[in-house]
């Protein structure tokens, strides 16, 4: 419930819709609404994607060595944009699902 108070309502909407059409003009919006879904449509495959490894890894984790676990978990991390110096594996497993369950929300 907490994330509804933080939503735009129907007058917000209409301001950020009428600010849009200010900035790009009408003759623009479409293109602007075309990136911007191609924009998101990335943002999830790649968040998809991590998540695939991630499961992945997870599977397989008792056939790699540590320094392939900890390689594994870095290259995840870091194409969610998460830092991975000085923390522990499962401190970066943590944060990489908390990662994946926000986005998803």
């Amino acid at each position: 419930m907490l994330k509804m108070q933080f939503l735009p309502g129907g007058q917000e909407w209409l301001v950020i819709i009428l600010l849009v059409l200010l900035l790009f003009g009408a003759s623009k919006l479409p293109e602007v609404a075309r990136n911007l879904g191609k924009s998101v449509a990335e943002f999830k495959k790649a968040q998809r994607e991590a998540e695939l490894e991630l499961r992945e890894f997870e599977r397989n984790i008792a056939k790699y060595s540590q320094s392939e676990k900890r390689k594994k978990l870095e290259e995840i991390a870091m194409s969610l944009g998460i830092e991975t110096s000085g923390k522990s594996d499962d401190e970066i497993i943590e944060e990489i699902k908390k990662k994946i369950e926000k986005e998803k929300a």
